[in-house]
């Protein structure tokens, strides 16, 4: 397999985790807006913890950005993922935003 076809291959993987953390985050605002604390909440915590750490863990990259670079010499945002550049610049950013007003709202609810 060459470098461009690993390159594809880590980019739809990464395009399908990326969608894959918009469901959980937003199924996460959905359940904490109609109060809704179930199960599936506190596992989208935990999954959105997990992917924290990681993050943390790679000093603030995903995994397969660091495995997309042995097969690119792009600078771009979006090198190593399927979304428009200016997503992909701002991803950590809009994703973390939203995470805190889930967990702010999550609070409200288990304070009322």
């Amino acid at each position: 397999m060459n470098g461009e076809t690993k390159l594809t291959l880590i980019k739809i993987t990464h395009t399908l985790i990326w969608i894959f953390f918009n469901a959980v985050i937003f199924y996460m605002l959905y359940a904490a807006i109609a109060n809704k604390l179930d199960r599936w909440l506190w596992l989208g915590y935990g999954l959105i913890v997990l992917e924290g750490l990681i993050l943390l863990t790679f000093k603030s990259h995903c995994p397969l950005n660091l495995l997309a670079r042995k097969y690119t010499n792009s600078t771009q945002d979006n090198f190593d993922i399927y979304l428009p550049r200016w997503l992909a610049k701002y991803t950590k950013l809009i994703y973390t935003s939203i995470f805190i007003i889930v967990l702010i709202i999550t609070i409200y609810q288990i304070l009322n």
